[in-house]
């Protein structure tokens, strides 16, 4: 009898990890912000050392290493800024380009600046700035790296808001 109740108890709490994990849901989706060349935005920051972006390393969701150079990666909904966008904070003077995005980031108007490290990225916190866009980019070349990962929510909420919308 002791050993069906501990197998019971741990079935129930496999049960409810395995479909905690897939019934995730995505964050609330905010209406987009108008397309211009100057927005406020909320960001946040990350860095490639956190638990969740670990099994990528320092690579971004475009292919290329994450940047914390002259011109830096910031992840986003890419149907919001399109992989490829580069954009300046006019608060600090430093450039972005979108090259990551993140299930958080779906469907919100927040943008993820990459930092090289975790002081700098609990440094940065979440602050609202403005940001100008230099260059937009391509939201069918967005779509087609999307495209193989629709098994995702996220990604899918990516890809359906690229075809409304473009």
């Amino acid at each position: 009898m002791k050993l069906r109740v501990v197998r019971l108890v741990t079935c129930a709490t496999l049960s409810i990890l395995f479909v905690g994990c897939a019934g995730r849901s995505l964050p609330e989706y905010e209406d987009p912000l108008p397309r211009s060349q100057f927005m406020v935005v909320r960001t946040t920051a990350y860095t490639h050392t956190e638990s969740d972006h670990r099994p990528y390393r320092n690579s971004s969701a475009a292919g290329t290493t994450l940047d914390s150079g002259p011109v830096r990666s910031a992840a986003a909904d890419w149907a919001r800024w399109p992989a490829g966008t580069i954009f300046l904070i006019l608060a600090t003077g430093r450039l972005y380009q979108v090259d990551d995005y993140g299930w958080a980031l779906s469907g919100r108007n927040t943008i993820d600046l990459y930092c090289p490290s975790s002081a700098e990225m609990n440094d940065w916190g979440v602050r609202r700035v403005t940001i100008q866009i230099l260059k937009w980019g391509d939201p069918w070349k967005s779509y087609h790296i999307l495209r193989p990962r629709r098994e995702y929510a996220h990604v899918r909420r990516m890809l359906d808001e690229i075809h409304n919308f473009y």
